[in-house]
């Protein structure tokens, strides 16, 4: 029995410290883990919170085009307006110059018929 005693002994000298070390490494790396848990809720609470901005931010931005396009399509319609009413007085001076061209050849034809049945 002495044998099986000092083979014990040996074995707790040399099994009991490891396993202490063990045990206390296992404790500083389970509150490291604790710290880097808490780290990491802490970005994930402040991911959430960017992405609720970020998804404000697009909600004013998206409205904010809509409200643009709405502007310039009220524009684009009073720019086709004027370029409408422009054509049509265009097309009416066209028109003035046509006839009064025509007067003029209309004059020219009477004062000629005057002055055959003149002569």
């Amino acid at each position: 029995m002495d044998i099986t005693n000092i083979v014990r002994t040996a074995l707790q000298e040399m099994i009991v410290p490891e396993l202490n070390s063990i045990k206390k490494e296992n404790a500083e790396i389970k509150t490291s883990l604790g710290l880097i848990n808490k780290r990491l809720d802490d970005v994930n609470s402040h991911l959430v919170d960017q992405s609720r901005r970020i998804d404000t931010m697009r909600e004013e931005l998206a409205q904010e085009i809509r409200d643009l396009r709405i502007e310039l399509r009220a524009e684009i319609a009073k720019t086709n307006s004027r370029i409408d009413r422009l054509c049509e007085v265009i097309v009416r001076r066209d028109e003035h110059h046509k006839l009064e061209q025509r007067i003029a050849n209309l004059e020219r034809d009477v004062s000629e018929l005057k002055r055959r049945l003149a002569a």
